[in-house]
């Protein structure tokens, strides 16, 4: 097995020359640039300005010059704050060779120095050095029976199976592979590979060694459940929780999983129980406010959620549900309280759920008011706050001052495609067509690959029935991005019906139809077929909508199609 120090032989490490950077008379230059001389590296270099060098270089995105100076500071400098930020920037350039060798020379360095061996473990698994990986972990678990190798495996557990292989191998003729840790490493590397059974009986070797550690318990259980043995996991869960009374995350995993199960009776009590013992635990009470909810508990999970008004983490989210709470009580006034608080990414939904409201008490002029002040307190969600006021309008039989509003918001916010697209939706294809070409023109400038606005256009200008040839090209374009979108399959067969392609015409609605079932595009597939002269099918499309949609007027189009009998004969 390959030794640490066989990372710095003379080829792996070079004494590195540095571009340097002249900082120009910032009265005169904003700008920094960088000079064709050359900053050698020496026993007295300057550590300060070779970290300034480094960082202007950031931030003018010189990667070259800013990895070298660091790679250099790193090697040469004892300072572990140097080593790691040295270390990020390999890392977030995801140059992993300068990351290997700035971590193997920290290691030589710090022999001892477990957050140097976490890195160079960590970097070395990264870039498939697994050898050199298991190594170092031996070294982590010499130095600390206890370390937490998990970390390790964050974001970097190899994708192919025969890395997972090589990884597995590794660690099994490790020195240290009857370790605890060890054993949970491998565990999830044979999980990962379909090994579920071997997965739980390495893991039980682990919780023999270390019965405790909450990752070991959790992990048994995800491992029992996806075996599909629910009984096995209802039953480890309910032994865990009990053995180990005062573990709050077993305890919160064990409730997760019965609402899972769609045990929310259940999981409620456990939840109660809980809360005995630790009152103000804001997950428990959040999860007890929810699941009071759902079991139409309301006074329940109004206590349970009262709680965590002035919390930083679940303040949003309690406002929002004792809103939701407040509206099942059919305390609509509360509940509108309660939403007018809400913030953050659940401040739409909390606003559209106001509308409901509003709408439902027949207050809509009420809803505008309130949306008009809205704008004025939350200029950061102006954009959804207009649509909302435009689709009011447009309820309340108003368009014409819905777009008026459109047209306001569209000046102040001049390059938000939603905006404009809802005044798309707005106007008429016909009487507003100079408008519309100007409004989609616009929206596919701003997002020229955007299968809806490439889609817009296209069917605008069939329903126009002009420039279809331009038409055609933009949704055959769409369908790039979202070819199994039904919408955009239809304004296809919509364009190439026009231009009487009626072959392509009804290969592409069948598809759009079979995906959709919608009675206007079946219609307009029966309409292909009927142009295409395939009237076998023609019939079978037809009696296929009669049956499904009996009493829908647009049949009729495709009745009138049929001549009547007496006619057929002659």
């Amino acid at each position: 097995m390959r030794q640490t120090n066989s990372r710095i032989s003379g080829a792996t490490i070079k004494q590195y020359s540095t571009t340097f950077l002249l900082v120009g008379s910032m009265a005169s230059s904003a700008h920094i640039r960088a000079s064709g001389e050359i900053y050698h590296v020496n026993s007295n270099y300057n550590a300060i300005k070779q970290s300034m060098i480094a960082e202007f270089a950031l931030a003018y995105h010189d990667i070259p010059t800013a990895l070298h100076n660091y790679t250099v500071l790193a090697i040469k400098s004892s300072s572990t704050t140097v080593k790691q930020r040295a270390l990020n920037v390999a890392l977030e350039q995801n140059d992993l060779k300068a990351a290997l060798d700035i971590a193997t020379h920290w290691v030589v360095q710090e022999p001892t120095d477990v957050p140097a061996l976490f890195y160079l473990s960590h970097i070395a698994l990264k870039s498939h050095e697994y050898e050199l990986a298991s190594e170092t972990l031996d070294k982590i678990l010499n130095i600390d029976p206890d370390a937490d190798l998990e970390k390790i495996l964050v974001g970097i557990v190899p994708e192919q199976p025969e890395d997972r292989e090589i990884l597995l191998d590794a660690l099994s003729n490790s020195k240290e592979r009857d370790n605890p840790s060890v054993l949970v490493l491998i565990s999830g590397l044979e999980a990962q590979n379909g090994q579920l059974e071997q997965a739980l009986s390495t893991v039980n070797r682990a919780l023999r060694k270390r019965p405790k550690v909450t990752g070991f318990i959790l992990m048994k259980a995800n491992l029992l459940s996806a075996l599909g043995d629910e009984e096995a996991t209802l039953k480890w869960y309910d032994k865990a929780s009990r053995k180990h009374k005062s573990n709050l995350e077993v305890r919160l995993a064990e409730i997760k999983h019965l609402i899972k199960l769609n045990k929310s009776k259940e999981a409620l009590d456990k939840l109660e129980n809980i809360l005995k013992k630790w009152p103000h635990e804001e997950e428990a009470l959040f999860i007890a406010g929810l699941t009071s909810i759902d079991l139409e508990e309301y006074d329940k999970a109004e206590k349970f959620l009262v709680e965590l008004r002035y919390s930083n983490q679940y303040q949003n989210e309690a406002y929002y549900y004792l809103a939701v709470n407040a509206e099942r009580k059919q305390h609509f006034e509360t509940a509108k309280a309660y939403y007018r608080l809400v913030d953050g990414s659940l401040y739409t939904v909390s606003r559209r759920n106001m509308i409901n409201i509003f709408s439902e008490q027949k207050q809509l002029s009420d809803a505008l008011r309130f949306l008009t002040q809205e704008r004025v307190n939350y200029p950061q969600h102006a954009s959804f706050l207009y649509q909302a006021q435009a689709d009011i309008l447009k309820r309340m039989g108003n368009k014409k001052a819905a777009m008026r509003l459109l047209d306001e918001a569209i000046k102040n916010i001049p390059d938000d495609p939603e905006l404009i697209y809802s005044e798309v939706l707005l106007l008429d294809a016909y009487q507003d067509q100079d408008k519309l070409d100007k409004l989609l023109k616009r929206l596919l400038e701003i997002e020229p690959n955007s299968p809806t606005y490439l889609n817009a256009y296209a069917y605008t200008l069939a329903l126009q029935n002009r420039r279809l040839d331009e038409a055609r090209q933009y949704v055959e374009h769409a369908l790039e991005f979202a070819p199994e979108q039904a919408s955009i399959l239809d304004t296809l067969g919509y364009i190439t019906f026009l231009q009487n392609d009626f072959k392509t015409s009804a290969l592409v609605l069948e598809k759009a139809y079979e995906m959709s079932q919608s009675v206007k595009i079946g219609v307009r597939y029966a309409k292909a077929l009927y142009m295409q002269g395939d009237l076998t099918k023609f019939n079978h499309v037809l009696q296929q909508l009669q049956k499904k949609h009996p009493n829908d007027p647009q049949l009729e189009q495709l009745k009138s199609l049929l001549l009547p009998p007496h006619l057929k004969k002659s």
